[in-house]
């Protein structure tokens, strides 16, 4: 999910929102996502969390990136949280 934050905080334009479906999933997820960040030469600002934690947030300035475990995503609800943010697109 890509959510449009732009109207609403000042450290942000948007947010990504993703799922992996167990800890060997979720390293895949962030680890090509910086392997091809960092290959458009976008470095991260600041990563939080492990995979084995079931939640990573990484830091691209304008972009926050979390990465969950189904039932930290579903227990943290950002898109309720954040209902007010334009959805930008969500893939299911």
């Amino acid at each position: 999910m890509l959510l449009d934050v732009r109207d609403l905080v000042a450290f942000a334009d948007y947010f990504v929102i993703a799922t992996g479906t167990n800890p060997r999933h979720l390293r895949a997820l962030v680890e090509t996502l910086e392997r091809e960040l960092r290959g458009d030469g976008v470095h991260g600002r600041h990563r939080e969390g492990t995979e084995d934690s079931g939640w990573v947030l990484m830091d691209y300035d304008s972009v926050i990136v979390h990465v969950f475990s189904p039932e930290l995503r579903q227990h943290y609800a950002l898109e309720e949280l954040w209902q007010a943010a334009r959805q930008v697109v969500r893939i299911q």
